[in-house]
């Protein structure tokens, strides 16, 4: 029969673990007698200020963490992701400390502070297989202080390549869908890849333009991701290796504060195969970030790069967060943050994160 989270049973669950009681009389909380949903938590652990994580138990603990981050998030969420975790820890001789956990963006969260930032922890953490979203950081932007988002297009803000779309309306799909997959793997040098794509549309109807754009679909949490950060006072742009025709609509719909991406040239009815002015690649959008950053006055530490594709990774290493969102394998191993199992929505989760230090396990 399985038992209820009451005192009389976390002393009886404790005895398994370490029959000690603290000075304080808070016993230690086995994980796996922690209940199933995250957020009956603190009813159980409102003994302590805080916790400290470890492979089989929750250790009361005086003082919290703060000398690096690790944020977890989905849906399945449980004391179970939490053990195996604080084994990782334990193997790379790292402390943490257990905050209460929230809810961001309808998805149950957790964030432990730890005494120091590993790199080979976040090494483990890439290599390892999760059914959760979760990821070490030095540093967490906050939703608190005003901040700057840029974040690519294709595949990151919408769900499809336009160019890829545009070719296979103008019957070129094919040759111009492989030059893309490479380009976004790092193959090709990405300028030198757009100018190729794009002179397979030559005398392609412009016309084409208005039916992609027409059938553009959001990527799921683009609309809430936007309209949270814009509630916070952050400033929302594109930085978009695409066309401005696609993300000037974005900008449009979504009140966004600036865009830059490639203008296709047109003589008359038709597409020329060239594009206009200087292309926008990986150099341009990591000056992009910085010069946006320095227009709104937002430091280092409160910008954050979001993208899928290798042309994405400048802008992501010059932010103060880069967060890869299904992306490619090389850019998700070299991202600081990672998206495998949510969408846009998985951006306010991290962002949001930093609030779940406001709160303390006994509610003082």
């Amino acid at each position: 029969m399985a038992l209820a989270c009451t005192k009389s049973n976390t002393l009886l669950w404790a005895s398994f673990v370490n029959p000690m009681i603290t000075k304080e009389g808070v016993i230690p909380m086995l994980l796996s007698q922690l209940p199933a949903e995250i957020s009956e938590w603190p009813e159980c652990l409102s003994g302590a200020p805080w916790w400290e994580a470890t492979p089989q138990a929750l250790l009361p603990a005086a003082s919290a963490l703060d000398g690096a981050w690790l944020v977890l998030f989905g849906r399945t969420l449980g004391g179970h992701h939490l053990g195996r975790l604080a084994g990782l820890l334990a193997r790379h001789g790292l402390q943490a400390r257990l905050y209460p956990p929230a809810m961001s963006a309808g998805v149950p969260l957790l964030l432990l502070g730890t005494d120091r930032f590993s790199p080979a922890l976040v090494q483990t953490l890439k290599e390892e297989e999760w059914d959760i979203d979760l990821c070490h950081l030095p540093a967490l932007p906050s939703l608190a202080e005003p901040g700057l988002l840029v974040m690519d297009m294709d595949s990151t803000a919408i769900r499809i390549e336009c160019i890829d779309e545009i070719a296979r309306l103008a019957g070129v799909g094919e040759q111009v869908a492989a030059v893309t997959a490479a380009a976004m793997q790092g193959k090709l040098e990405f300028s030198d890849s757009l100018r190729a794509r794009v002179a397979l549309l030559e005398g392609a109807p412009v016309t084409i333009l208005d039916e992609v754009a027409a059938n553009m679909p959001w990527m799921p949490g683009l609309q809430l991701m936007v309209d949270t950060l814009k509630q916070a006072g952050w400033k929302v742009a594109i930085a978009s290796g695409g066309f401005t025709r696609f993300a000037g609509q974005l900008q449009r719909e979504l009140g966004l504060d600036a865009i830059f991406a490639n203008e296709l040239a047109v003589a008359g009815p038709q597409l020329t195969g060239k594009v206009s002015g200087r292309i926008v690649d990986a150099t341009v959008k990591a000056e992009v970030l910085q010069l946006l950053a320095a227009e709104y006055g937002i430091a280092t530490g409160q910008t954050v790069a979001v993208g899928d594709g290798a042309n994405d990774l400048k802008m992501m290493g010059v932010a103060g967060l880069g967060i890869a969102i299904h992306a490619k394998p090389l850019v998700r191993a070299q991202a600081a943050a990672t998206l495998n199992h949510h969408d846009l929505e998985g951006v306010i989760c991290l962002l949001g994160a930093l609030a779940c230090r406001q709160q303390r396990w006994d509610r003082r």
